[in-house]
């Protein structure tokens, strides 16, 4: 298994336990362009998919206080609790396997956390106060008006856009259609609401505009996993030591006995994280892809071959790649496909109706005076179909009838009954005290729930 170095350098190569501000220098280059192709579609999606609505419900919606989930517009309630448990396990072994065979891209391209720092709120200070030394400059200058404006307009606009991400999230968890009432209803109606989003605006400001790498090397715990996660076939950004070594400057075809890296240092200048690249597979690496962008412009330069600075296998690098199979991914994909089977199975099978049938507390049995015997039911019905569902019950035992207490024939839309009814049975047709009785909801002609119980008579009362 490879070695994951923890590295605390920064941009100024310090290693004091005072936190120095990553100056990052803005990145260009081919990887970028693509991650920013990536990343500004995955923002679409998260900024669409909670408005989306298929067939009345949202795309994605995650509410936890009314403990209701919408998932490419399927309705999830608690008792749907082992679907979602079984998803949340099917994401998780994604994101293990995916780590194993292509280490932690992830975090480099499509987390939200380095898609909203690197290619938004870090562009707008590139755009306000100029590149890595610029920002820098001004920031160790004097404190002048300009200065003043600069930061002032920042924050504003940092602020501008954490106010609209704390809108977005809040879609996900109460749903579009409420988070549009708390939007244009008077606000004394939604208290509750408003400090909500001003909580998740100051939430995200903090972390986009003073937290930043902080995030991804100390606080989220994906990072930490890298140890017990990579091995030597796993694929991370790493410099070649073997090509590089020994580091030296050179010019464009002049022979030298130095490897191809200059140290130009640039690796480290656009570096997120403010790591040397150089000094191996680091716990702060999120693989964005920054210094490989960096190290093939240089090498373009001085006519060295680019991927100095690239993806390999870090057996490949450190020298221990000994075969190719990797027995890991090949066990995670064997799981996660057994997974997506059950997932599915679940999914396509579940049930449009959650009932409960449970037999009136306190009662056994009546005798009636026409010669019948009847057990008295409670009967909670849930609509999971997101949908109004007219509906009606039906004893599959044809010596059985129903008898409605308080007759209902329609569920509304996410709604919820409790019927009360009697199943009754004639003396002559009781065979035993204890009969297993199923019970059937229908929609139409489809039978969308069945429900088991047991009546209770006593025999040979004719």
């Amino acid at each position: 298994m490879s070695t994951v170095v923890v590295n605390n350098a920064n941009n100024g190569g310090s290693k004091s336990k005072k936190r120095q501000w990553i100056y990052a220098k803005k990145p260009q280059g081919a990887l970028y362009k693509k991650r920013q192709w990536v990343g500004y579609t995955l923002l679409l999606f998260l900024f669409v998919a909670p408005f989306v609505k298929i067939n009345g419900e949202p795309f994605l919606m995650f509410n936890i206080i009314e403990r209701k989930f919408s998932i490419l517009g399927n309705l999830f309630y608690p008792q749907d609790l082992y679907i979602f448990v079984f998803g949340m396990l099917i994401v998780m072994v994604c994101v293990v396997l995916f780590t194993v065979v292509f280490g932690r891209v992830w975090c480099g391209w499509t987390c939200p956390q380095t898609i909203f720092l690197e290619l938004i709120f870090r562009r707008i200070e590139y755009w306000i106060e100029g590149d890595w030394q610029q920002q820098k400059k001004g920031d160790e200058g004097p404190n002048t008006d300009q200065k003043q404006m600069k930061k002032l307009l920042k924050h504003g606009i940092f602020l501008i856009i954490s106010f609209f991400i704390s809108n977005i999230f809040l879609a996900y968890i109460i749903g579009s259609d409420a988070l549009i009432k708390i939007v244009t209803d008077p606000l004394d109606q939604h208290i509750a609401g408003l400090i909500s989003i001003i909580v998740f605006t100051l939430v995200f400001y903090a972390v986009f505009a003073y937290i930043r790498e902080i995030v991804c090397i100390a606080i989220c715990p994906y990072g930490r996993l890298q140890g017990v996660l990579l091995d030597d076939q796993s694929i991370t950004v790493a410099y070649d030591h073997r090509r590089g070594e020994p580091r030296g400057k050179q010019q464009k075809g002049a022979s030298t006995s130095h490897g191809d890296c200059v140290d130009c240092k640039l690796c480290v200048h656009v570096c997120p994280t403010g790591i040397d690249i150089r000094k191996g597979l680091q716990l702060e690496c999120v693989s964005c892809t920054a210094c490989i962008d960096a190290c093939d412009a240089v090498m373009e330069k001085i006519g060295k071959p680019k991927k100095l600075i690239g993806f390999y296998p870090m057996g490949e690098i450190e020298g221990t790649l000994k075969k190719k199979s990797n027995m890991r991914a090949v066990a995670y994909t064997i799981v996660l496909v057994l997974l997506l089977s059950v997932f599915g199975f679940l999914l396509f099978n579940r049930s449009q109706v959650d009932g409960r049938l449970l037999r009136a507390k306190g009662s056994t049995y009546q005798l009636r005076d026409d010669k019948t015997i009847s057990n008295l039911y409670a009967l909670e019905l849930i609509n999971k179909s997101g949908k109004e569902m007219p509906f009606r019950l039906v004893c599959e035992d044809p010596r059985l009838k129903i008898q409605l207490v308080n007759p209902i024939q329609k569920l509304g839309k996410d709604g919820h009954a409790t019927l009360s009814f009697f199943l009754i049975i004639a003396n002559k047709d009781v065979e035993t005290y204890k009969s297993n009785i199923k019970l059937s909801i229908y929609s139409g002609d489809k039978k969308v729930e069945s429900l088991k119980t047991t009546f209770i008579a006593p025999p040979g009362m004719n």
